[in-house]
């Protein structure tokens, strides 16, 4: 019975992950990890409260079986038994596999559910929205805390931590479509009005410094773009512009708030509402950011992205970033 139902158990869960794998499905790891560990968690009850010590019990009736017998044989004056019980014993103590695939997978199932939650989460950089800090491929690691603590899957928040920053990179949930995780560098602030014109970014009148630096070299499209140094109050981050793209935004979306935003053939002028984050790319001219689809909720904060831990293309990628 047990094994029939295991079977089925995790036949689902591979048919979830390779269906989300495909395409075929819109996957949600989150929801998945938390499933995976109330799963093992309730099979690691089982075996320790119920199935284990049904086998040792099992095994005490063998031994004792066994010593009955010997003591009837010796009454015979038999003292030399055929029959060792130590095989026996032991494969009735062993964990079925079953158990072997669940309960025994749960402690580290919990291990990173719980580090995944509310400590550390990896994710790989999948667009150049954020070159030149971030490239496509760099596997980078998110603080969940630092925002405040928040339930896993539900993603309530437990705990206030720290208010997100100006210039701070953050992920998020995508705003249109809450299952995909977006990274990019906060901008403006609950209150704040942030303007994007002719390029220039300015922030509730003020213009925001920028410098020129040497050139960006793209070596996936071997293209040379313009790149300045922006400062955001104490941070102070590299950006791109691609000198034959227009300030004018196309293809806006129609989002909350949306009558807080003035748009222009320059660009676009918002106010940024209470609770909510004005968003942009480092790569201006090449990112989907709150330009497009407005502003980010706090409810939708995930964490703030802080150290690359790998890219397998550039080993010198691997360090902290502003």
């Amino acid at each position: 019975m047990m094994q029939t139902l295991t079977a089925v158990v995790l036949t689902a869960f591979g048919t979830y992950a390779g269906a989300w794998y495909l395409g075929m499905v819109e996957g949600n790891f989150a929801l998945l990890l938390f499933m995976a560990t109330v799963v093992t968690g309730l099979y690691w009850l089982a075996e320790r409260f119920y199935f284990l010590p049904q086998r040792r019990k099992a095994a005490a009736v063998l031994e004792q079986q066994a010593e009955q017998r010997r003591a009837t044989l010796a009454t015979q004056g038999i003292t030399q038994v055929d029959g060792e019980t130590a095989p026996a014993r032991q494969r009735l103590l062993m964990q079925p596999w079953w158990l072997d695939w669940t309960a025994g997978l749960f402690p580290v199932i919990l291990a990173v559910f719980l580090l995944r939650s509310f400590l550390f989460e990896p994710f790989k950089i999948p667009s150049g929205s954020m070159i030149p800090t971030l490239l496509i491929g760099d596997l980078i690691l998110v603080n969940k805390f630092t925002y405040g603590v928040r339930l896993p899957v539900i993603n309530t928040k437990l705990t206030e931590g720290n208010k997100p920053q100006r210039g701070d990179v953050m992920v998020f949930r995508y705003p249109p479509k809450p299952s995909l995780d977006y990274i990019k560098r906060v901008v403006g602030l609950p209150g704040d009005e942030v303007a994007y014109l002719n390029k220039q970014l300015t922030i509730n009148g003020q213009p925001v410094a920028k410098k020129a630096v040497p050139d960006f070299f793209d070596e996936d499209g071997m293209l040379y773009f313009k790149q300045f140094e922006e400062s955001l109050g104490s941070k102070h981050h590299r950006i791109l512009n691609d000198e034959g793209r227009p300030g004018f935004i196309p293809g806006v979306e129609n989002f909350p708030n949306r009558d807080n935003c003035r748009y222009s053939v320059e660009g676009v002028t918002c106010k940024v509402p209470e609770g909510h984050y004005f968003m942009m790319g480092d790569n201006r001219d090449n990112s989907l950011d709150s330009r497009y689809w407005g502003f980010v909720p706090d409810r939708n904060i995930v964490g703030k992205a802080f150290y690359i831990w790998m890219n397998f293309g550039s080993l010198k990628r691997v360090g902290s970033f502003d």
